[in-house]
Order: structure tokens, then sequence, then C-alpha cells
């Protein structure tokens, strides 16, 4: 860690994007594994198989040459890795290399893959959700105690169940799965936190959607992209949120 003290931050910081671009390269592999073989959203990039290098597997890095590939990937694989390193790289400058920071990549990742793959296929994996559970329970017990852990786990399974059952299948089993994993990692204030803002922004986004295309209040909208974009605000702002709440009560 001392050695690590003595690299400048902008040489640290570049070194965290770049590696968010490796990272991102694996998170588009894995989407692609999880979406039909034909899918619309993410195409196929039809990689031949004999020759693999580093450089080739990042898509930001090949540009418009990409080596060894018979045809250019689908605009959707740099715009995954950008995003996935751009989160990687605005982690380390909230989180630091310490302990919070690799549970951070790796949630943060998950967010990418659910945000895919939910806006193409309308769900929310279990290879994603169930693996998460367990990581919650994990990373949560360690970080903000394991009674903590486990009463966010209840309380998002338990609340998002209920709402499965008052809304006659408004809400999925993989959100019900994925709120359980966020609450054991974070506890029970910020999933509620999470659901507020999730269920906030889906709100406006739903009512804007109808007023602009006037379609149907019925067409399903994906909810996991506002369950990951309210995971990240309650990453990096939740302390600060639930504070200034608590204050507002206490008048």
């Amino acid at each position: 860690m001392a050695l690590i003290q003595t690299i400048p931050a902008p040489v640290l910081a570049g070194t965290v994007f770049f590696f968010g671009l490796a990272v991102g390269s694996f998170v588009n592999t894995y989407i692609h594994s999880l979406l039909p073989k034909k899918s619309a959203a993410v195409p196929e990039p039809h990689r031949p198989t004999y020759s693999v290098h580093p450089r080739n597997d990042i898509a930001v890095v090949r540009g418009e040459k990409i080596r060894d590939c018979a045809t250019r990937a689908a605009s959707v694989f740099p715009v995954v890795e950008t995003v996935t390193a751009v989160l990687l790289l605005a982690g380390f400058f909230e989180f630091g290399l310490s302990f919070d920071f690799i549970v951070y990549a790796v949630v943060a990742s998950a967010l990418v893959i659910v945000t895919v793959v939910d806006i193409a296929r309308q769900i929310i994996p279990d290879a994603i959700t169930l693996p998460g559970i367990v990581f919650g329970l994990a990373a949560g017990t360690y970080t903000i105690g394991y009674a903590n852990s486990l009463l966010g786990f209840f309380a998002g399974c338990g609340l998002f169940y209920l709402l499965a059952v008052l809304s006659d299948g408004g809400v999925g089993g993989g959100d019900i799965k994925y709120i359980a994993a966020a609450g054991a990692l974070l506890g029970w204030q910020k999933v509620l936190l999470i659901i507020f803002l999730a269920t906030f922004a889906g709100a406006v986004v739903g009512v804007f959607q109808i007023a602009a295309q006037k379609k149907s209040s019925n067409r399903l909208i994906p909810f996991g992209p506002f369950l990951a974009a309210g995971t990240l605000v309650t990453l990096f702002y939740g302390n600060a949120i639930i504070r200034l709440y608590a204050d507002y009560l206490g008048g």
C-alpha cells in the first residue's frame, strides 16, 4: 500500500480506467452469453478463433481497424466498455484503492449487465441476482454487520414480494432477487432509498414516454435500469441523503 501511495494520482486513475475497459470487455462477453444468439440489442461479434490478443479484446483501443475480426464490433460494445471504465474510475475517485472499491467494482460491473440484459430481454437474470445475494450477504456482513445485512435482505425482498402480489405481476422475480441482493449489501435504510429512487425515476420516465409517444400505460418499461441507477446514486450519495432526511425529520 505504501508503494501505491507513491504513484502519481493521474497514473493510478489512468490505470484504473484501462482496467475498467478490460473489465468492460468481459462484461460484454458475459452479456452476450445471456442474450439470444441473434439479439438485435447486442449482435454477435463473429470473431474468429485462430487469434487472440489482449489489445483485441478492448473495442475502444481497437478503434476503426479491428485486429483479427471479420467484422467491426457492434456499437454497443465500446459503449458498454466505456461506461464500465467510467464507473470504475468514478468509484476510484470516491473510494480510493480500498475494500469498498473492490466491492463497488463488482457491483458496478453487475449493474451494467443488468441494465443491458433487462433492456434487451425484459428480465434480470438469475445468473446475476443469485450470486449477487451471496455476495451481498458476505460483503454486507463485513461492511455493515450481519444484522443490518440480513435486515436489508428481508426488507428489500419482502417489500418487492408484496408489490409483486399487489401489482399482479407488475414486479418480476428478477426484481425481487435484485433488491434482496442490494439490501443484503447495503442494509435496510439504503435499500429503501434505492426503491424510492428507482420508483420515482421510473414513474417520471413512464409519464414522459406516454406523453411523448402517446403509448398506453400498459406498455412494460424495464425496471432494471432504474434499480441500477438508484443503486449507483445510493452507493455514492446514500449516506448524505439519509443524513439530510434524518436532519429534516429532526427539524
